[in-house]
């Protein structure tokens, strides 16, 4: 089994979890605005987001040899660590959750506040409680004022999406009530508004109507509320899957009996990212046959047969996978509240 333990290794691995975990929520963003429906798109990333689990566990979880304090992937998943298994699979849910609603949040609120406001939330939280599970290893006179910052970002994110509506309604009313009823038209008239011969200039009231007319998810006349309620949920979700994380791989509630080793963080991110699997597959499922805020109804064999961004969405789920087990691995190293850092999302 491979072990981060210098400060170089685990400082590299948060590095590349930072340019991993700031580059998925920008594809997915892009295929919903190009009309594929999220509940497709999710369930091609939560399949990859859980192969990068296997790969990694079967990888670096078993290199080298094992030992009874420190086990490989593959001996420790027939060991009774069920208690701590168990705090990794909560992990995994709460990601599930905050990874799905995110999906929508994007539409309401923008990809940049979106992720600026739901990764505040996120350090701000889970590095505190990661702080005090972790025996206060870190330097809090250095964490601490980092931590100021993000809830600073929490507050002028939330500004910048209320900005951003008022300008937004302020110019979809200067245009004629029919044209901003276009997505509902039918006829040469309509079909050329969905598709004008030039395209708008970026930030105008036809370019807001454009981006409306060809994406999944349609916020026109929607509460600007609704964008941000989904958003602070997110954000406590994403708080609470690295805290439970953190227990599962020190167990520091001691829950496993004595004699029986932690988790290793290739065993933990399995157990993690099969909850997170798990839980995906159910709740998109369902939501392909009862859709929420008002998306079209879709089915599986629908899904299976749309390879319109398929691709994309592998790509985006090995990078997140990739992501969090890099987080993870030099979390063991770093203390999972340093680790909190790569939620910064470039």
């Amino acid at each position: 089994m491979y072990l981060v333990e210098s400060k170089g290794g685990a400082i590299a691995c948060m590095l590349v979890s930072l340019l991993f975990l700031g580059t998925w929520p920008a594809i997915l963003t892009l295929l919903e605005r190009r009309g594929r429906l999220p509940q497709h798109t999710y369930l091609d990333y939560t399949i990859t987001n859980f192969l990068a689990a296997i790969i990694i566990a079967l990888t670096f979880g078993q290199i080298g040899g094992s030992s009874p304090d420190l086990p490989n992937f593959a001996a420790q998943l027939s060991q009774n660590n069920w208690p701590s298994a168990m705090f990794a699979m909560a992990g995994g849910i709460v990601l599930s959750l905050g990874n799905l609603s995110t999906q929508y949040a994007w539409a309401f609120v923008g990809l940049s506040v979106t992720e600026v406001v739901t990764s505040s939330i996120t350090v701000v939280i889970g590095t505190t409680l990661n702080y005090f599970l972790d025996d206060r290893i870190n330097r809090a006179e250095i964490l601490f004022p980092g931590v100021a910052c993000f809830l600073v970002a929490v507050c002028l994110g939330s500004a910048v999406h209320s900005s951003n509506a008022g300008d937004n309604k302020a110019k979809l009313e200067s245009l004629p009530h029919d044209y901003k009823d276009g997505i509902e038209m039918t006829g040469d008239e309509a079909e050329q508004r969905r598709n004008p011969p030039d395209k708008a200039k970026f930030g105008t009231a036809n370019f807001l109507i454009e981006i409306e007319n060809r994406r999944s998810i349609k916020v026109f006349g929607r509460s600007t509320f609704t964008g941000l309620a989904i958003t602070f949920f997110a954000g406590v979700c994403f708080s609470l899957f690295s805290p439970a994380f953190n227990l599962a791989t020190n167990d520091q509630w001691r829950a496993l009996d004595k004699g029986v080793p932690h988790l290793v963080v290739y065993t933990a991110f399995f157990y993690f990212s099969l909850s997170c699997f798990v839980l995906a597959v159910i709740l998109n499922v369902t939501f392909l046959y009862r859709p929420v805020l008002g998306l079209p109804r879709s089915s599986l064999a629908a899904y299976l047969s749309d390879w319109d961004g398929r691709g994309w969405s592998f790509v985006a789920g090995l990078l997140c996978g990739f992501g969090n087990g890099l987080q993870f691995m030099g979390g063991q190293a770093a203390g999972y509240a340093a680790a909190d850092a790569v939620q910064a999302l470039t």
